[in-house]
């Protein structure tokens, strides 16, 4: 099978580097072996929260300036703060094309709610999903958490505990659907993307609809988890036209509809584009020749090769076993390139938890123009994106998604332009 670009990964780099060559016309295939960590987002897309000194970061394009003095290789870096900004201006652009409604300013971060009430701040939120411009300010006095019977995932009391802090009082509802009973039959079952299932049956977001109805009283704002529209767009607009103050929704733990339903959205993009997604499949070998990958084997094609004039390292980090860790190094297992990490295991990893850990910063090396390194020389035509990339903190830096985005449309513009 030939193409113009093979990207190994299906996760948030991989597809918006396959969408922004195939709007371009390129042909384009894209081998992912799973669920990608996309699967497990809150709705919203983070471009800079902190700098690594833990300074908090307003304007995360001004911050890169700041960041590249005190980080030269973080991802943002390499690229240059004009280059940054002005692919973060084209992506809301990129992802309403795909069917993902955000709103966001890369000039200034908003603050979406977690999962637990706190507030983190955020670049990019989907629709509907609770924000705020600042941190210690709600956009409501009075609130009604809204909870289905029996759902674990979902911490109203929690939330209220926390929303307390800035002055919110809060109510609490509950909603239950003889639908819900099937899977409330096995407690493993009541997770969000079931329950999702249930209110995309138009009778069930109709009973939805009149239970919440009957919480309204006395609240400026309902709360609810992310328990709908797993298969259909239209689901929170049905509930906003038949109750009369704001609803809002909170992510849940994972799995997560946004995620989900962020990643479905890509998935169809990027075919609708022409792009070929092979799902469920994993790249095992490569051959290269003169210094460049010729082709790469998977397992379901067996010794049908993957050839394409250029290739695109897309494996994610650790979670997605885009690097593997042995007892005294880092792996990178598709192509064995050289990495980047803390040659003592015991400065990998701080005991207490919520430190800054020095195993989320390692990565596979490559030159400033993102070409995998190998032997420590740069691959011309195999390039790394995403999270799989060395030299950032994705959870202490809140960068994770930004790095990914960014770095894939780089690497996509390298490509187009033959470079």
């Amino acid at each position: 099978m030939i193409f113009d670009t093979v990207i190994i990964g299906g996760g948030l780099a991989g597809m918006v580097c396959g969408i922004r060559l195939a709007e371009a016309g390129k042909r384009c295939a894209i081998v992912s072996q799973g669920q990608s960590a996309i699967h497990f987002s809150s709705g919203s897309f983070e471009l800079l929260g902190r700098l690594p000194d833990g300074t908090a970061v307003s304007d995360p394009v001004e911050a890169m300036d700041r960041l590249r003095e005190i980080s030269p290789e973080h991802p943002y870096s390499v690229l240059g703060r004009q280059r940054c900004e002005q692919y973060a201006m084209q992506v809301p652009d990129l992802l309403r094309a795909a069917d993902i409604p955000v709103s966001g300013d890369c000039r200034k971060n908003h603050f979406r709610i977690t999962p637990m009430g706190k507030a983190t701040p955020a670049w990019l939120t989907i629709r509907g999903y609770l924000t705020t411009e600042e941190p210690e300010q709600l956009p409501f006095g009075k609130a009604c958490i809204i909870n289905v019977d029996g759902f674990l995932d979902f911490y109203p009391e929690f939330i209220a505990e926390e929303f307390a802090r800035h002055g919110v009082a809060c109510s609490f509802g509950s909603v239950n659907l003889p639908d819900l009973e099937k899977i409330r039959k096995n407690p493993s079952e009541m997770r969000s993307t079931n329950i999702a299932r249930v209110f995309d049956h138009e009778e069930n977001l109709e009973v939805l609809a009149a239970k919440i109805r009957e919480c309204r009283k006395e609240c400026d704002a309902l709360i609810l988890p992310a328990i709908i529209g797993l298969n259909r767009n239209d689901s929170l607009e049905i509930l906003k036209s038949k109750v009369d103050i704001p609803i809002y929704l909170l992510p849940t733990l994972p799995p997560s509809i946004p995620g989900i339903k962020a990643q479905q959205a890509l998935q169809h993009r990027f075919r609708s584009l022409g792009g070929e997604y092979f799902l469920g499949d994993t790249v095992v070998s490569a051959n290269m020749e003169n210094g460049s990958v010729k082709e790469i084997f998977t397992v379901n094609h067996g010794n049908i090769p993957f050839r394409a004039d250029n290739f695109v390292l897309a494996t994610g980090s650790f979670f997605s076993k885009g690097l593997v860790a042995t007892p005294d190094a880092i792996r990178e297992p598709v192509f064995d390139a050289d990495t980047v990490f803390v040659p003592e295991r015991k400065n990998w990893y701080s005991m207490r938890f919520f430190d800054r850990h020095n195993y989320q910063s390692f990565g596979v090396r490559t030159d400033t123009e993102l070409h995998v390194v190998k032997g420590d020389k740069a691959i011309g035509n195999l390039y790394c994106i995403g999270a799989g990339l060395a030299g950032f903190n994705p959870v202490h830096d809140g960068c994770g998604a930004g790095v990914s985005i960014l770095s894939a449309m780089y690497v996509a513009d390298r490509i187009l332009k033959g470079e």
